[in-house]
C-alpha cells in the first residue's frame, strides 16, 4: 500500500461538500450518572500532584454513535472558567461520527479537537456510521489506505466546520482541529513535509492542525513545513530537549516563510505527560528505596512545569519581538497523554496541576468528565517551579536518565500508532471483504 506522501490519487473525489452545522440540532448520546461511590485518591506532600477524595455528582459521557445521535444543550461549565479566567484552552481528545457530537462538547466549553491514528482505528474499526461511505470509496475503485484517508478527511473536515466560529472569534488564535500524518513516515523528512501539504490542501480549512511527531528525522520537517505557511500540532513530544528542538524548528520557519504577515500560522507543541510517569514510576519500583518511591506519580508534572519555564524563556527577548513585529503568535504548550494511567492517583492528576495562560490541555473522556465534574480553576503550572527543579534533579541523581525516559517513550509512541494505523487497514480490508467489494 502507498503511503499518504505517494498517493496515486492526491486529490480525493470524495470530499464533503456544503456541510452547515447551523442546520443540525445538537446529536450527542449524553449520560449523566449518578454515583454514590467516593473515589479516594492517593494524597502526595507535593504540590505538583493533587489529591481528592470526593463523590461524582454526575459525568458528561460522549458515546459516538453508530448512525445518529440525539443530545441536549450543555449549560455553562468549568471549562468556561478555565480559559476566561486562566487563559487555558480545554480540548477534546477523540474524534468520531456523527460529527455533531461534538456541539454539546462546545457548548460546555471545549474549544478544540485532537484526533490521532489510535483514536480513528476505534472510531471506524466499532461503527457503522462509516460504512456507506467507505462502500462508495471503493465501489468508485479507491485503495484501502486511499479510502481510509478520505474518511479521514471528511471527519476533520466537518469538525473544523463546528470549531470555525472559535477561531474567527480569536482570530486564530483557537478553535483548531487536528489531524495526524500517517505513523509510517516517522522517519521520513521529506515523506512528511509532502505528507503535511498534501492534508492541508485536501482537508482545506484554515483551522485544521497538520500533526507531525518530534521524531529526529522529523524536526527538520516541522520548519519546513512552517515556512510554507502551514499550522502545525508537533506530537509526541517527551522531553525537554527535544521540546526545545521544537520550538527552535517553530522559530526558524517562521523567519524562513518569507511572509509578512504571520499570523495565520501556529502551532502547539503536545507534551505528553501521563507516559512519562509511566516509566519512571516503573523505573522507581525497581529501585525500590523510600526516596525513589516518594517520587512516583511526580515526575511527569515536574518535567511539564520545567517545560513551561522554558517556553516563556522561548518566547521572549529579541528574537521573538522580531518575530511579533510580524504577526506571530506563540507556540502554545499542549498537554497531551491527560487521562489517568495508575488507579491509585487523582483522576485529574494531569490536568489540574498544570493549568496556565497560553496552553492548552486536551483531554479523553475520563480526564474531560472528571475535571467538569470536580476540576478547581487555579493557575498552577508555575506556582512551585523550584520544587519542579527539586523533583527533577532529585530524579536524576537516582539514576532516571530523562534522555533514556524520552527517547524510548517516543518509540512507543510511535510503534503504538503504527500499530493502531496497520490494525485499522487491515479492519477495513476485512470490511471490503465483508461487503464482497474488492478480494484479498
Amino acid at each position: 500500500m502507498s503511503s499518504i506522501s505517494k498517493l496515486s490519487n492526491p486529490n480525493p473525489t470524495y470530499l464533503p461538500t456544503s456541510f452547515n452545522p447551523k442546520s443540525f440540532l445538537p446529536k450527542c448520546l449524553i449520560d449523566i450518572n449518578a454515583n454514590s461511590s467516593a473515589f479516594t485518591k492517593r494524597v502526595s506532600s507535593s504540590r505538583l500532584s493533587v489529591s481528592t477524595n470526593h463523590a461524582f455528582r454526575g459525568s458528561l459521557v460522549v458515546r459516538c454513535s453508530q448512525l445518529d445521535g440525539n443530545g441536549s444543550q450543555i449549560k455553562r461549565t468549568v471549562l468556561h472558567d478555565l480559559y476566561e479566567k486562566e487563559g487555558q484552552s480545554p480540548w477534546y481528545d477523540n474524534l468520531c461520527r456523527p460529527v455533531t457530537d461534538l456541539l454539546p462538547l462546545i457548548s460546555s466549553g471545549v474549544r478544540g479537537v485532537t484526533s490521532n491514528p489510535a483514536i480513528f482505528q476505534k472510531a471506524i474499526s466499532t461503527s457503522n456510521a462509516y460504512n456507506e461511505q467507505f462502500r462508495e470509496l471503493i465501489e468508485a475503485g479507491r485503495d484501502i489506505e486511499s479510502a481510509y484517508w478520505e474518511l479521514v478527511v471528511k471527519d476533520i473536515q466537518d469538525a473544523c466546520k463546528l470549531f470555525e466560529p472559535i477561531y474567527d472569534q480569536t482570530d486564530a488564535g483557537d478553535g483548531y482541529v487536528s489531524v495526524e500524518v500517517s505513523p509510517r513516515l516517522a522517519d521520513d523528512t521529506e515523506g512528511t513535509v509532502e505528507a503535511a501539504k498534501w492534508l492541508h490542501k485536501v482537508v482545506d480549512r484554515p483551522n485544521v492542525y497538520i500533526k507531525i511527531p518530534a521524531t529526529a528525522e522529523c524536526i527538520p520537517s516541522i520548519k519546513e513545513v512552517i515556512s510554507l505557511g502551514i499550522s502545525v500540532n508537533v506530537t509526541l513530544i517527551f522531553s525537554l530537549a527535544r521540546y526545545e528542538a521544537v520550538i527552535d524548528a517553530y522559530l526558524d520557519g517562521l523567519e524562513n516563510s518569507g511572509l509578512n504577515d504571520l499570523s495565520r500560522v501556529t502551532s502547539v507543541a503536545s507534551f505528553f505527560v501521563s507516559r512519562v510517569d509511566t516509566l519512571a514510576d516503573k523505573m522507581l519500583e525497581k529501585i525500590g528505596t523510600p526516596e525513589a518511591l516518594d517520587l512516583q506519580g511526580k515526575a511527569a508534572n515536574a518535567q511539564a512545569a520545567l517545560a513551561y519555564k522554558l517556553y516563556q524563556k522561548k518566547f521572549s527577548g529579541p528574537r521573538w519581538e522580531a518575530l511579533v513585529k510580524k504577526g506571530a503568535k506563540k507556540q502554545r504548550l499542549l498537554w497531551a497523554s491527560t487521562s489517568v494511567k495508575n488507579p491509585a492517583y487523582p483522576d485529574t492528576l494531569y490536568v489540574a496541576p498544570l493549568i496556565g495562560p497560553d496552553t492548552v490541555s486536551t483531554m479523553p473522556d475520563q480526564a474531560l468528565q472528571a475535571f467538569i465534574d470536580h476540576g478547581i480553576v487555579s493557575r498552577t503550572i508555575d506556582s512551585n517551579v523550584y520544587e519542579a527543579e527539586g523533583i527533577y534533579s532529585a530524579l536524576e541523581k537516582l539514576g532516571i536518565e530523562w534522555g533514556y525516559v524520552g527517547s524510548q517513550l517516543e518509540v512507543e509512541g510511535v510503534d503504538s500508532f503504527k500499530k493502531s494505523f496497520e490494525s485499522l487497514l487491515e479492519s477495513l480490508q476485512e470490511k471490503a471483504n465483508s461487503l464482497k467489494l474488492v478480494s484479498l
